[in-house]
């Protein structure tokens, strides 16, 4: 694969979209520049529906204000406080008071350059791009909806997203009559779904970043314990890398116990991993939708994974509907340090049994 990243200017893509691209006819787009985001280097992105800000990290304490929905604040600092009926007990102090940290997602707001052509692949022409800003606004190609998620934000009049960390596959580039560049967006395995976006949003992963860690050591696993909500990496009997994590929910949003929620416990090898996929389950009335998860390490035949979060910010607590929910950061780490290794092409591997590393999932 061709990893050469050259910058595109405004005159190099009127070329190249007469040449390589095969002239690709401009389209007019209904949204244009991102948000003015707040300066700061990181920032808090709000995942629930509404967050009161108190003025003390104290949930008992006055409220100051309200936020809603992907609303983006400065996240100050991180302190513990008080919330009753939560195991997570972190709020992040913002320049209007604390909000509860559970459902605040630390973001940063990086922008990139466009690139001037996409690098052949054994798929045809295409690249994984990471969301490096707090949200992108996208633009569907190819009405009407499919996937559930889509449908649900459409429902309730929010406007389709991606959200910072979100992997997925761009596989065409184009210019707007403002030169703005775009690039088309689709999920693998999703539903059929086709974006564009705006291409500054979106860093290009490379190679290099699925580059397997400590290759050469045989004997390694990994142990999930949910009692204490943590995931750590061993090396024979050397840990390597520990995190917190967020398991199976114990009880869903009416206070009712769900065993179906549960991360199962015992040994279970790695059978599959992918750097993005979409994760959805459960009924109509109670099911959920989740595009572009990135580093997805499957190692329960009914879907059961260790997968980077973007939906919640609640590790130490568990909030899954089965899976290992982990800090992006983490699930990366561990999607390169087990096996089986995964290639940038095609970013997706299946290991028959005995299968890859094993995950110990214990509750002690």
């Amino acid at each position: 694969m061709n990893n050469s990243i050259a910058r595109l200017t405004r005159r190099d893509f009127l070329k190249l979209s007469g040449l390589s691209l095969g002239g690709l006819a401009l389209r007019s787009f209904d949204r244009t520049l991102l948000p003015e985001f707040p300066p700061e280097k990181l920032l808090g992105r709000i995942t629930v529906g509404r967050m009161d800000i108190k003025t003390r990290p104290d949930a008992d304490s006055q409220t100051a204000g309200v936020l809603y929905e992907d609303a983006v604040i400065p996240w100050l600092r991180e302190t513990v406080g008080s919330q009753p009926g939560r195991i997570n007990q972190r709020f992040v102090e913002t320049s209007d008071g604390f909000i509860w940290g559970g459902y605040v997602q630390p973001v940063q707001n990086q922008l990139n350059d466009p690139l001037t052509k996409l690098p052949m692949t054994s798929l045809g022409a295409g690249m994984w791009v990471e969301v490096t800003v707090p949200y992108v606004d996208l633009e569907l190609d190819n009405p009407p909806i499919r996937a559930p998620w889509l449908q649900y934000r459409s429902d309730i009049g929010l406007p389709a997203r991606l959200f910072y960390s979100q992997i997925v596959w761009a596989d065409q580039i184009r210019i707007d009559e403002k030169g703005q560049i775009w690039y088309r967006l689709n999920e693998r395995y999703g539903s059929g779904d086709i974006f564009w976006a705006l291409a500054v949003a979106f860093r290009p992963l490379i190679a290099e970043e699925l580059t397997p860690i400590h290759p050469d050591v045989e004997e390694k696993h990994v142990v999930v314990n949910t009692a204490y909500q943590t995931m750590s990496c061993f090396e024979g009997n050397r840990e390597v890398y520990f995190t917190r994590i967020s398991s199976g929910a114990l009880y869903n949003n009416l206070g009712n116990k769900v065993d179906a929620w549960s991360t199962p416990l015992g040994e279970f090898p790695i059978w599959r991993k992918v750097v993005s996929l979409p994760l959805s389950g459960g009924s109509a009335a109670a099911g959920w939708s989740l595009p572009a998860v990135g580093w997805v390490s499957l190692f329960v035949g009914s879907g059961v994974a260790i997968h980077s979060t973007y939906w919640h910010n609640n590790y130490g607590e568990p909030s899954s509907r089965g899976c290992v929910n982990a800090k992006p950061e983490d699930a990366r780490w561990v999607f390169r340090w087990t096996l089986p290794s995964v290639s940038y092409d095609p970013g997706d591997v299946t290991v028959q049994m005995p299968g890859g590393t094993k995950v110990q999932v214990v509750e002690r």
